[in-house]
């Protein structure tokens, strides 16, 4: 998206909102009046265009970083690159309402509790409604922060979805063989690139 487009958004009093790209996605994927290939499409088959638009988003963030002139204009295309992304979610979702699993809405209700559940310095009970009081953000303690995050998040995995290494030093008693990358699946996107060329 150039800024030109950027700028006719801001000019624009007539915006979609969630809902009509909800109701877009839906009729991409009716049986009667859809699009072939996407109604085509399953969860395996996205996947690679999933992790494409997430490198996509990766990229403008790094290449505006580096940028030493066309910053702005390089942090344009990250609207329609954000949206590709969100699209993706909106497309697992449709596929899943469609097999009466769960849809768009239950994901937005999962990860806000889970964001209101793992922000306790912020949201003390847990509700959108409260706040952390007297204490203003560059006060809180970080490391307690991120010490809780982490202990919330172990809270919530299920015992089977551990990494070896958090086993091995579950029964060690110890985590110093702990890597940064425990929790992260073995097969990695980028050795997937990989096997695509």
């Amino acid at each position: 998206m150039t800024s030109s487009a950027l700028d006719g958004l801001k000019r624009n009093d007539a915006r979609y909102s969630l809902d009509d790209l909800l109701t877009l996605m839906s009729v991409l994927r009716d049986p009667q009046y859809g699009c072939p290939w996407d109604l085509s499409q399953d969860y395996a088959s996205l996947v690679p265009h999933t992790l494409e638009e997430a490198y996509e988003v990766a990229d403008v963030i790094e290449r505006a970083a580096y940028a030493t002139e066309n910053r702005d204009e390089v942090l344009s295309e990250l609207p329609a690159e954000l949206g590709d992304l969100l699209f993706q979610g909106v497309f697992y979702a449709q596929i899943a309402r469609e097999q009466q699993r769960f849809d768009f809405h239950d994901v937005i209700h999962v990860l806000t509790t889970k964001m209101l559940r793992r922000h306790p310095h912020v949201f003390p009970d847990g509700t959108l409604l409260s706040r952390r009081e007297g204490v203003l953000p560059h006060e809180v303690d970080e490391r307690a922060v991120n010490t809780r995050w982490e202990q919330i998040k172990q809270q919530e995995k299920p015992a089977t979805s551990e990494s070896p290494a958090l086993e091995r030093s579950a029964v060690e008693g110890s985590r110093d063989d702990a890597s940064v990358l425990d929790g992260v699946p073995t097969r990695a996107a980028g050795v997937d690139a990989c096997d695509e060329t």
